[in-house]
């Protein structure tokens, strides 16, 4: 497979994903309270595509899923069907992936020191074969993501939030992938900081040529991060497109939802309509398209059929019976 070959292949290919989780009571329990099992459908048949260099963007509110995605795309969950597939690396070899967390304070060992966080995946990969070169390497990921080398001999609790997740960041690059999943690994962070890694971010993926996943409920975060998004609700994606497109045109009432809840500095008292309801419990989902509870142009043919995923000409992917292409 020649090299330009391999550039326009997806970097990652996810295809009709399904992954439950048993939450049932102990078996016990069960028997003397007379309740039935209980399944929990986190991701429910979906499909996307990452493009290589690029970055995709699962957006949607706390319980959609795509923590879910993160952690199946990685390897940390077997799904129950569906295909992960990553692109070959010019070796022939599956791109190799890492995960950035959201809690830079639980992420890391908080008995090592710094050095050794960060080296662990050069010895358990065997990338560095001297403990000199480890030094080395340690010593240069933690200037490249903006720390001094002697910042190596610290404890995480010496650090703040950012200066943390900037060591996971390292800790990542450590491993050489070319792929990252990063789960909401600014939303723990103030908002001054959230830019600096986000900026951080942009500046490593142009420099290494990396590929993003990138994990977020919040719209606004990911706007300058990602080529496409993807609107999650209930465990489907409800809303695909290239991000510009999503920010000028959202098809799907949820998508317009989220990109309604962004506060707007020129408008700050513009009128809008809040749709009502809380998001419906994920053990008891609505029958039909997931959102028509909460949907503002719902009718009855929404509580009975789940809408298709179909492919307008702008190659933005939407899943709502009213959706057309003006």
């Amino acid at each position: 497979m020649t090299v330009m070959s391999i550039q326009k292949m997806p970097a990652l290919s996810v295809d009709r994903l399904v992954k439950t989780f048993d939450v049932s009571a102990p078996w016990l329990n069960r028997l003397i309270e007379r309740k039935p099992r209980q399944v929990l459908q986190a991701v429910n048949d979906i499909t996307f595509h990452v493009p290589m260099g690029g970055c995709l963007s699962l957006v949607g509110e706390s319980g959609c899923g795509k923590s879910t995605v993160a952690r199946l795309v990685t390897g940390l969950y077997k799904p129950d069907t569906g295909d992960i597939r990553f692109a070959p690396g010019q070796d022939g070899k599956p791109l190799s992936a890492q995960m950035i967390f959201q809690d830079p304070y639980a992420s890391l060992n908080p008995r090592w020191r710094v050095k050794n966080i960060i080296a662990e995946p050069l010895r358990e990969l065997k990338l560095r074969n001297s403990k000199a070169e480890i030094t080395e390497r340690v010593e240069e990921l933690l200037k490249t993501v903006g720390l001094s080398a002697s910042d190596g001999e610290k404890f995480p609790h010496e650090f703040s939030g950012g200066q943390r997740q900037r060591i996971s960041i390292a800790r990542a690059l450590a491993g050489e992938p070319r792929f990252l999943v990063c789960d909401e690994p600014t939303s723990a962070l103030d908002v001054s900081v959230q830019a600096q890694v986000l900026n951080l971010m942009r500046r490593l993926q142009d420099e290494f040529g990396l590929t993003y996943l990138f994990i977020s409920h919040d719209l606004s975060v990911v706007r300058h991060m990602s080529d496409r998004i993807a609107v999650m609700y209930l465990g489907r994606i409800v809303e695909e497109g290239d991000t510009e497109d999503l920010f000028a045109k959202p098809r799907h009432p949820y998508t317009q939802l989220l990109l309604e809840t962004i506060p707007n500095v020129k408008h700050p008292h513009r009128d809008r309509v809040v749709a009502g309801g809380e998001v419906p419990s994920p053990l008891k989902p609505p029958s039909g398209c997931p959102f028509h509870p909460r949907c503002p142009i719902a009718t009855a043919r929404c509580s009975e059929e789940i809408p298709p995923v179909r492919t307008l000409a702008s190659g933005t992917r939407v899943a709502c019976h009213f959706v057309t292409e003006q």
